[in-house]
């Protein structure tokens, strides 16, 4: 294609490096394993609009790479075989999409525990989670309490680069159905310290519970080997959603 420079002169646009345009959709798949893991190549392929082969390629390449690992999983409805291969991200994957953080982080972590013990870590963490909670807060108060201030803190989250997102969990017990969420998030900027610190983790999830005034339970992190790290939010009860078993008595009389 060519574009009018001055009068006479034309100038020709350059094309996009195929090089870059193949790293750059890469990128876009180990993303989306990221986001949605773990993940199968034919859910991956209906999520980016991508033909099988190329799913394939981008896969293979990010597992030689070791970016991505298979986790099996055997489907609930499966009678038998193979369990389905899904995708998760493995921690090189969290270096090349970029934490704030690196060794030098961890060695003044270390260096703050020596000098000043345990305390002045929890401190550390707690101060971290504080920073947190001032970013956060006024967006997600502002929204209803329950499962609508779950998705905005998520929303704040994904904004801080923590690829944040909820799931919905209901689990009926007899006549009644506990609802929870799950916030997850797929992306850590902290994680290499947190490896080290623990407090991180511990002061991040009380932070949770304060910005959205519920008791939550944390299910996993990244820092202890999860592939996201996963929190439990209840929101109730609801005696509506499942229906009582019917039983009728039987007479049984003798003759």
């Amino acid at each position: 294609m060519y574009s009018q420079a001055t009068e006479g002169t034309a100038v020709l646009s350059p094309s996009p490096d195929p090089k870059d345009t193949e790293h750059s959709t890469r990128d876009r798949v180990l993303r989306t394993v990221l986001q949605h893991g773990p993940i199968t190549a034919a859910e991956l392929g209906t999520t980016l609009g991508f033909t099988p082969a190329a799913v394939r390629r981008h896969l293979d390449r990010l597992e030689s790479e070791g970016l991505i690992g298979v986790k099996e999983v055997q489907a609930k409805r499966a009678k038998a075989g193979r369990p389905a291969r899904h995708y998760v991200v493995n921690p090189a994957a969290q270096v090349r999409l970029g934490n704030r953080n690196g060794e030098a982080a961890v060695d003044a972590v270390e260096q703050l525990r020596t000098l000043g013990g345990e305390t002045a870590v929890r401190q550390f963490a707690a101060r971290q989670a504080e920073r947190q909670e001032r970013l956060y807060s006024e967006r997600v108060s502002a929204a209803p309490a329950g499962q609508e201030r779950a998705e905005a803190l998520a929303e704040a989250l994904s904004e801080d680069d923590y690829v944040a997102f909820t799931r919905t969990v209901d689990i009926s017990t007899g006549t009644q159905a506990m609802r929870s969420l799950q916030l997850c998030q797929a992306h850590c900027p902290l994680v290499d310290v947190a490896r080290h610190v623990p407090e991180i983790c511990e002061a991040e999830a009380e932070m949770f519970a304060r910005v959205l005034d519920v008791d939550v339970r944390r299910l996993s992190t990244m820092a202890a080997g999860g592939h996201v790290c996963t929190l439990h939010i209840p929101l109730g009860r609801d005696s509506a959603q499942t229906k009582p078993e019917k039983r009728t008595r039987i007479k049984i009389s003798r003759k």
